[in-house]
């Protein structure tokens, strides 16, 4: 297999990284694998055996042109600042370069300890790793801007947790591991000189249309805010919740990355944290555009001595930006919000629309997915499958009316509105109780239900017959839903 390996970080940017190699598996077997991800990234798998797979994205065998490496970085988990983190159970094999000229990390997670493992074992259970590779894969599907998953493969071993799991390792593949805790983490420890090379290094690679502003590290602060803002605007947008919003966990190119405790609502509630370890909900659903903007301060801190190294005056500029995200962020959320109500025109009174809609949601406990599904078949013609959402058909009467309204304000047809609802709402999306099911049966060896529900979340906007059971919330019996990081 030809990786066309490119090494820039490896190559350009010694001492933000420690070398490291993975740990040998004893009986690497292929759990899955992703074709078309392959081929975006131009890696030639056609003919290669499941054992090649296995050996290959185990860490059993390095590929020719890698250079493993563990990244450094720290982090405010929490709201605490941890100094120094790194990849405790991520190995870098390196980066790829895709047909079309994009840049690819290829990055092993679970493949055993790393210098940064602060004497954890560096391997993961299978659970987080099929976890992982779903939910990605469905939020790629959604259009969330998110890392992806290349392959999982079992490793034959066992990983002690809570109990003994069978151990696993995920195939991460993202436009770089570069986070906003990798800033601090060097901000912290060697200050503006690293801060400079690491911006730097950064541009180039993802904004390389930055290099000649007039501060470069300026114009990185408004491009990685802008990008946040979009990706949690999205998150809100499909019900999801991250559960780990630490700064180690924020990838400066808007990719979702990190897969830990996350999950989806059901019923809209805005407080909705499914972490078993978030016990004071601070990173709720309801609470993560909040946190997106905390954490956009942190990496303004971190960014300031090369800010201030090519102007002192941006230092109040990037001061200004950061103040400005809450705004920022509420206009990104509100056109999100009017293309999942129909709508194309900016109006007076739009955001009482919809803060409007999202207290009646919370109010009747109304399915999240499913209500904006109706909300497109009403427009077809159809009110039974809104009506069917509702605890009584005229839970929302007085919201739809203003909602009918608002909608003939403008041109379009309800068809032609229903059809753009349907591409940016879900109709499937991973389900905590299929989700927990299929992992379930998986770790007890049987990948049947995974595999389906993964075609199915790949498939997230036309529906089909055969899938009615994906669409329904969970059975009453399925009771309160925690997650758990899976470290």
């Amino acid at each position: 297999m030809d990786f066309a390996f490119d090494n820039s970080f490896h190559d350009a940017m010694e001492g933000f990284y420690a070398p490291a190699e993975a740990a040998k598996p004893s009986a690497p077997a292929l759990l899955a694998f992703n074709p078309a991800l392959a081929v975006r990234l131009g890696i030639a798998a056609d003919g290669a055996s499941d054992e090649l797979l296995a050996r290959i994205f185990s860490g059993e065998e390095m590929p020719g042109g890698a250079n493993p490496l563990a990244l450094a970085y720290a982090g405010h988990q929490f709201g605490h600042f941890s100094p120094q983190l790194g990849d405790g159970r991520a190995l870098l094999l390196g980066e790829v370069i895709a047909p079309d000229g994009a840049r690819f990390d290829l990055q092993l997670k679970g493949s055993g300890p790393t210098p940064f493992s602060r004497n954890g074992d560096g391997k993961a259970a299978i659970g987080p790793v099929l976890r992982e590779f779903l939910v990605s894969e469905a939020m790629a599907a959604m259009g969330v801007p998110t890392t992806r998953a290349l392959a999982a493969v079992a490793t034959g071993d066992r990983v002690q947790r809570e109990r003994a799991h069978p151990g696993a390792v995920l195939t991460r593949v993202a436009s770089s591991h570069i986070r906003v805790g990798t800033f601090q983490f060097f901000a912290a420890h060697f200050g503006a000189d690293h801060v400079v090379q690491l911006s730097d290094y950064s541009i180039r690679r993802h904004f390389p249309d930055l290099a000649d502003a007039a501060n470069p590290h300026l114009a990185l602060l408004e491009r990685v805010i802008g990008l946040q803002c979009e990706l949690v605007a999205h998150w809100l947008g499909v019900g999801f919740i991250h559960g780990v919003m630490n700064t180690d966990n924020v990838a400066i190119s808007g990719e979702t990355i990190d897969y830990g405790p996350c999950a989806f609502m059901d019923r809209f509630a805005a407080n909705t944290v499914f972490s078993s370890i978030d016990a004071n909900g601070r990173y709720a659903y309801g609470r993560q555009p909040q946190i997106m903007h905390w954490n956009m301060a942190r990496f303004a801190e971190a960014l300031l001595p090369a800010i201030h190294a090519v102007d002192a005056n941006d230092v109040e500029t990037a001061k200004a930006m950061i103040a400005e995200v809450p705004a920022r962020f509420a206009a990104v959320w509100h056109s999100r919000v009017r293309k999942k109500l129909g709508l194309a025109e900016v109006h007076d009174g739009d955001s009482v629309l919809f803060d409007t809609l999202f207290a009646e949601l919370e109010r009747h406990q109304v399915d999240f997915t499913l209500f904006f599904r109706g909300l497109a078949t009403m427009l077809r013609g159809d009110g039974a499958e809104l009506e069917a959402q509702l605890p009584d058909p005229d839970a929302m009467v007085p919201w739809i009316a203003d909602w009918w309204e608002r909608l003939a304000r403008e041109t379009d047809a309800p068809l032609e509105r229903a059809d753009a609802m349907d591409t940016v709402n879900p109709l499937y999306i991973p389900r905590n109780h299929l989700v927990e099911a299929a992992l379930g049966a998986s770790e007890e060896g049987d990948l049947t239900a995974w595999r389906e529900l993964l075609e199915v979340v790949r498939h997230p906007h036309v529906r089909r017959d055969e899938w009615a059971l994906f669409e329904a919330p969970a059975p009453t019996e399925f009771g309160p839903y925690k997650t758990f990081c899976g470290t």
